[in-house]
């Protein structure tokens, strides 16, 4: 999978193995520990839903799957997106900024998008899956470490799935940083995020579903001090704040 795995020693000399990798392929090849990651946007997204008050977000790799659990009266929220864009009957689209804005308290989301919920959905051999993106970095490692795993995966998901996306890849790198017990300078990761292709749609004016203020929310590190772990429930992928 991807890059060779890396062994890393933590706390009382408990080797655990680190592998990286991407895109949906190797989602479904992930063992053990999966972090799902998804920076641009679908969990910064989540994150930012929790942080205003959502109770749990039930995740669809198809929107089709969303919308109809959703007409069975399951969750009051739909949000997500395809080629960026809010789907027909969505409540939400996939925007840090937009969700930003919406009091959630006690709400269940249903989201689907075209790669983090793709991955999710994907690492089904995963003993345990977290949602990785900046926000929530050092809190999800602190959870992983806390839990003394022997193999962790982390998927970088890029672009729809299927083509690999800058801000993606170093936050995997960053994630494993972290797990190593290094101290990777954030400001740099983020300077090179700012320049790569997938941050500039953000601002053309001529794709509005992109927001400007989606690259400051998901460039924040650690703005958030709780993770966000999958619970697998009647067939249904639920991910809810995880704190300890």
């Amino acid at each position: 999978m991807g890059v060779p795995p890396a062994t890393c020693i933590i706390g009382a000399n408990h080797q655990m193995e680190i592998r990286l990798g991407s895109l949906k392929r190797d989602a479904e090849e992930a063992m053990g520990t999966a972090i799902i990651i998804d920076v641009f946007r679908a969990f910064t997204t989540a994150a930012i839903a929790f942080d205003r008050g959502a109770k749990e977000i039930i995740l669809f790799a198809e929107p089709e799957d969303a919308v109809a659990l959703h007409k069975k009266g399951v969750g009051d929220y739909l949000m997500g997106e395809v080629a960026g864009k809010r789907p027909d009957g969505f409540d939400f689209g996939n925007s840090p900024h937009e969700i930003s804005q919406v009091d959630l308290t006690g709400k269940t989301l249903v989201q689907s998008t075209r790669a983090g919920t793709v991955g999710v959905e994907a690492a089904a051999n995963a003993s345990g899956i977290f949602l990785g993106s900046f926000v929530v970095a050092q809190a999800t490692v602190d959870a992983i470490t806390k839990a003394k795993p022997d193999l962790v995966s982390i998927i970088a998901m890029g672009d729809q799935g299927v083509v690999r996306s800058d801000e993606d890849e170093h936050c995997g790198i960053y994630l494993r940083n972290l797990l190593e017990e290094r101290k990777p300078d954030f400001n740099a990761v983020k300077s090179l995020i700012l320049m790569g292709g997938a941050t500039q749609k953000f601002f053309d004016p001529t794709q509005p579903q992109y927001h400007p203020e989606d690259v400051t929310l998901a460039l924040e590190a650690d703005r958030y001090n709780f993770a966000m772990k999958i619970s697998r429930e009647d067939g249904l992928l639920v991910a809810r704040k995880y704190e300890d």
